[in-house]
């Protein structure tokens, strides 16, 4: 989750559009876009193909590195109760029990990257990213204000450019930790992803599994906020959707705007072309920053109207709980 002060300066500067503190938050959304808390992910099945290491390159942080990190860590925080260890690319803090924060290393961290870099992402992070996972919400509002000196504006977590480092209530469940992650790694692979894309592609995975060992996005508690702007007639088209800018989007109207965000890359994906957008999207930013034209050419639909009527019914079909 993301505060709207996402974009000033961060695109030139290399860093993933997700913000680090409001500059003004913007008004909370309506109740039926309000989150819930979410379930564990499930347990990881076999996993996909491996990437061919050509196609990756060599790591830009080292294991070595890596491990340098996670002891700076463990003496910076000992007399913490903190477990430290390291799953590349990330190092994991945690104040539940040590097996408790191995099983969501294990389960969610390793498991959503894994299929994330598999399907998306070629690049690892730039930099190494921290990852606090405070086990409930007393936890995590008072690590959160004495190690980073900041109130939190989401009791779920959120990702700090700042810290570079995930911040989490854990207790809320996997979702927002695999949301957050999207984050820098598509900072690392498309510094220039739109606001509405970056947090589409992240949303979709708060209620997540695999389907043939690639992970998969479920209609989750964003859906009848967004059933309700379709019947109320209230939803903007996709053009204005992809022409906005970040303030446009964690605006007045940001909580309909990432449930249609969110819907558009289930749609997507649920028709098998998720993933031929986002690599054709980075293939063709420069002409198309916005990813409008590219939406178009990987539709197949030169009726963008049309085709956002049949969206439209498609969302309302969808069932959640």
């Amino acid at each position: 989750m993301h505060r709207r002060d996402f974009a000033l300066g961060l695109a030139a500067a290399g860093i993933c559009a997700c913000s680090d503190r409001p500059a003004a938050a913007p008004p909370a959304p309506s109740r039926t876009l309000e989150p819930e808390p979410e379930p564990e992910l499930p347990a990881p099945g076999p996993p996909p193909p491996p990437i061919p290491a050509a196609a990756l390159g060599p790591p830009l942080i080292t294991r070595a590195a890596l491990d340098a990190r996670a002891a700076e860590l463990r003496e910076r925080h000992a007399g913490r109760g903190f477990t430290v260890l390291v799953e590349p690319p990330f190092v994991v803090l945690g104040d539940e029990p040590p097996a408790d924060v191995q099983r969501r290393a294990d389960r969610t961290i390793h498991w959503s990257v894994l299929r994330l870099k598999h399907d998306y992402f070629a690049r690892d992070p730039a930099r190494i990213i921290d990852v606090y996972l405070f086990a409930d919400r007393a936890s995590y509002g008072r690590n959160t204000r004495e190690l980073f000196g900041e109130e939190p504006d989401t009791p779920y977590g959120y990702y700090s450019p700042k810290h570079a480092a995930l911040i989490m209530n854990i207790g809320t469940g996997g979702g927002t930790l695999v949301h957050e992650i999207v984050h820098p790694f598509m900072a690392a692979n498309f510094p220039a992803c739109p606001a509405w894309f970056n947090e589409g592609l992240a949303s979709l995975y708060e209620q997540c599994g695999e389907r043939d060992g690639q992970i998969v996005g479920y209609p989750n508690w964003r859906l009848p906020g967004l059933q309700a702007e379709i019947r109320g007639e209230r939803l903007r088209s996709f053009a204005e959707l992809c022409a906005g800018d970040s303030d446009d989007f964690y605006g007045r109207r940001s909580g309909a705007n990432y449930a249609q965000a969110r819907y558009l890359c289930y749609y997507l994906q649920e028709r098998d072309r998720l993933r031929d957008y986002y690599h054709a999207f980075v293939a063709g930013a420069d002409l198309d920053p916005g990813g409008y034209a590219t939406l178009q050419k990987i539709l197949g639909h030169r009726d963008m109207p049309r085709f956002e009527r049949e969206w439209r019914r498609f969302v309302l079909d969808l069932e959640w709980g």
